[in-house]
């Protein structure tokens, strides 16, 4: 079987854990800070917020910007379910705006249009969650036009790009987004086995979810009511939670972080590669959007006729290439449709999915494999359409 994703485990990678290991410190010590800073520097960041999950790292970026009971979080369809979830945690209402249909990304024109009616009822957004589906920015700089007009902030899921570049910088470095989220999980660009981060220009916003990711807890005296009792004295001043990364995880995605660059570039390589080779089949290759420059996590290809999506992807799935689906739109699930959201709420959102076949693609996929998948992607499209190289 070809993976769609894999990770890349060094020799190096695994010096560095087994000496974490081997240190005073299994959880907060040296390792989670350096980590931070490490990657602040790389991308341009001010501040770095390791956590377990980029789950857990959109959640408390979530609490950071505010969110609360009987506020409003709004993001795409096209997404892990995460993005949403981390409102509901936070109890506000979540809304869907779709997307365009060649970037994948929330469509600033939609949201344009519903945020003028969102004003009109008084039901604006306090965040708004754009994607970086597949590893490529949406269209940052006309949702901050939007943010500055309607009030709201900007959390971006960046979680399929690390080591992508928006605008001539690393994402992650801009001020366009208040709050950016990185993922570690293992198909991702590099990997901490699993983990997330939150990075952001502002210092309160750090502030704010160093305390929150610990259990609300500070030994900061500027930050306590009342006066230090000791050196041993801390407060707990809000209600957080325990989303601390490891020692051990941070000391891999220290020595993973090393190699990021190399990985995006072997991942534009095989991306580069793939639209040579399947831009004659009867399917749409991904577009390359103006300012945007992916980290490509994900190779998705989209078909002619959605009706014979099934049949291919088990025919590929069959030949034993590890095709995917990212993602089945958010609103469609069972637990938000029990919110209320049905199918045709999202019309772009909804047409991706039925054409939508993720293809294999890792940094250190060998082009043997990359060759088998085009084959095997071929013969599978041959049989139902006819088509051929």
């Amino acid at each position: 079987m070809v993976p769609y994703g894999r990770q890349d485990i060094t020799q190096e990678d695994i010096d560095g854990v087994v000496k974490a290991l081997r240190s005073d410190f299994l959880t907060q010590g040296p390792c989670v800070p350096q980590f931070e800073a490490a990657l602040t520097a790389k991308v341009g960041a001010r501040y770095a917020v390791a956590v377990n999950s980029a789950t857990a790292a959109l959640h408390i970026g979530c609490r950071a910007l505010g969110l609360g009971l009987g506020d409003r979080l709004w993001t795409s369809p096209i997404t892990f379910v995460a993005s949403a979830n981390s409102g509901l945690y936070c109890g506000a209402t979540i809304e869907f705006v779709d997307i365009t249909p060649d970037s994948f990304n929330i469509d600033p024109i939609a949201l344009e249009g519903k945020l003028v009616l969102a004003q009109a009822e008084d039901r604006l957004p306090k965040i708004v969650v754009p994607v970086a589906m597949c590893g490529q920015s949406g269209d940052l700089k006309a949702i901050r036009k939007l943010a500055d007009r309607f009030g709201f902030n900007i959390l971006e899921d960046a979680s399929h790009a690390l080591g992508a570049h928006y605008a001539g910088a690393y994402v992650g470095s801009s001020t366009y987004a208040d709050i950016t989220v990185f993922s570690f999980h293992p198909v991702k660009i590099i990997t901490r086995a699993e983990g997330g981060m939150a990075v952001t220009q502002h210092a309160d916003l750090a502030q704010k979810m160093e305390m929150l990711r610990s259990h609300g807890i500070t030994r900061d005296p500027a930050l306590m009511r009342g006066e230090s009792e000791g050196p041993w004295y801390y407060q707990q001043v809000d209600l957080g939670y325990n989303y601390r990364m490891t020692e051990l995880q941070a000391a891999l995605g220290l020595s993973q972080l090393q190699r990021l660059d190399s990985y995006v570039q072997a991942r534009r390589s095989l991306a580069d590669r793939y639209d040579i080779l399947l831009k004659d089949l009867p399917s749409k290759i991904p577009t390359r959007m103006p300012d945007a420059g992916s980290s490509w996590h994900l190779y998705v290809i989209r078909l002619d006729d959605s009706a014979n999506r099934k049949t291919i992807f088990s025919a590929v799935r069959a030949a034993g290439i590890g095709v995917n689906l990212h993602y089945i739109p958010a609103h469609l699930q069972p637990y938000y449709r029990d919110l209320g959201f049905k199918p045709g709420d999202f019309p772009a959102a909804e047409d991706y999915y039925s054409r939508a076949i993720s293809i294999p693609l890792f940094a250190t996929m060998p082009q043997e494999q990359q060759d088998a998948v085009v084959s095997s992607v071929t013969q599978a499209l041959n049989a139902v359409t006819g088509a051929t190289l």
